[in-house]
């Protein structure tokens, strides 16, 4: 049986979110194959786990009561998750505090929403050590998670999206400057972070005045901000894109009810509200959405387009914003919340076994990262003569 270590929490806004999608894959994952350990990243950036952090009591309650201080070496090869082991009596100077391994980590599953996980930071520590991990790798993490970034690589591709501005927090010493650089996008507008999920920070405005303010609001989370055009009377449809490389799998496509311009945090993630991802079957939305089959196919091949644009691996949602027959893309998630599994239900992909696909993908993508050279047979240093003087 493999050792899994669902890392979940994290230094993000949407750490609350990024727990509840962590319970949902340790309570899911197939126990005939995998002993999941539970590495939970605290809001100020420790890693802990315990056997209570399996259960979601433990975060309602903070009572992380066998809670252990864990951490990783990045030494490539070393697969060891470690804790130090205290001595309490100490009575001759060998007996010092020890390091120990705690659990012998087989795969990482990611469930870190938001900053410092989605956005490939966790990722790199893991590409260090040469730990297979399930999900986008660095570089396809960080663009899906920049959406200035994400924009001008859809962009290369021909991907439609609306019209879109974007500025540092520095150019907000020059407000009218800005609102200046704004006035070919036509009101209303969306004025989002770029660098982050889950609605927080973002502002639907409708006139100049409220654009001054929703700069403000969003630079307090990124220093990066992005101004969009908005769809008028739009629909929301989101679909799901499951693989690596060319073998791709579309989910069904949903259609949120209710949604008008823009649903909040609280909307999203409370359960028993519209949009709770932690209870999908309280949602208020037509799964799967009443689309004409022309625009059906058009939004899966572009899903597919996005995902394989950023170089996707694992799950990715992208969401589009419908006006009429026409299709934009809004953007890609690439660690969507409860890993999109709602979407593949329909189609009869349950959780356990989207789990245990994605676990098979994170381990393919490091068996192709593997295959490559990373050193090569080189004579530089006898042949430089850098260093000759020392």
């Amino acid at each position: 049986m493999e050792n899994i270590g669902v890392i979940f929490g994290g230094r993000s806004v949407e750490h609350e979110v990024s727990v509840i999608t962590g319970m949902q894959i340790i309570e899911n994952m197939d126990k005939s194959k995998y002993n999941p350990i539970p590495i939970y990243i605290t809001k100020d950036g420790k890693f802990l786990s315990g056997e209570s952090l399996k259960n979601f009591k433990a975060y309602k309650d903070q009572d992380f009561h066998d809670g252990v201080e864990v951490f990783f070496k990045p030494e490539y090869g070393n697969k060891n998750l470690y804790y130090v082991k205290h001595n309490p009596k100490k009575l001759f100077k060998a007996e010092y505090d020890s390091v120990e391994v705690y659990q012998k980590i087989d795969a990482i599953f990611f469930a870190l929403h938001g900053t410092f996980g989605e956005d490939g930071c966790t990722q790199g520590l893991f590409e260090l050590m040469g730990m297979p991990y399930t999900g986008c790798g660095v570089m396809s993490a960080a663009v899906g998670m920049d959406k200035v970034i994400m924009r001008k690589v859809f962009e290369s591709e021909d991907i439609p999206m609306t019209k879109y501005k974007y500025f540092y927090r520095e150019e907000l010493k020059n407000l009218k400057g800005l609102i200046e650089k704004c006035k070919d996008l036509n009101f209303p507008l969306f004025v989002k972070p770029a660098n982050l999920g889950s609605s927080i920070g973002i502002s639907r405005v409708e006139n100049a005045l409220d654009l001054s303010k929703a700069l403000e609001v969003a630079a307090h989370y990124d220093r990066k901000i992005i101004v969009e055009e908005a769809v008028v009377n739009p629909r929301e449809i989101n679909v799901a894109v499951l693989g690596y490389e060319n073998d791709l799998r579309v989910s069904a496509a949903e259609e949120p009810l209710g949604f008008k311009d823009l649903l909040k945090y609280e909307d999203k993630y409370v359960s028993g509200s519209k949009g709770a991802k932690s209870s999908q079957k309280h949602q208020n939305k037509k799964l799967p959405a009443e689309l004409k089959p022309e625009l059906e196919k058009e939004i899966k091949e572009l899903a597919k387009k996005a995902f394989s644009a950023i170089d996707g691996a694992g799950v990715a949602r992208i969401d589009f914003l419908v006006d009429g027959d026409k299709a934009y893309v809004n953007e890609i998630n690439t660690l969507p919340g409860s890993i999109a599994f709602y979407l593949y239900e329909v189609d009869g992909l349950m959780i356990k076994d989207l789990i245990t696909r994605l676990i098979e993908l994170g381990k393919e993508r490091h068996s192709e990262r593997a295959a490559n050279n990373y050193s090569i047979d080189s004579n530089l240093f006898n042949m430089t003569s850098y260093g000759a003087k020392i």
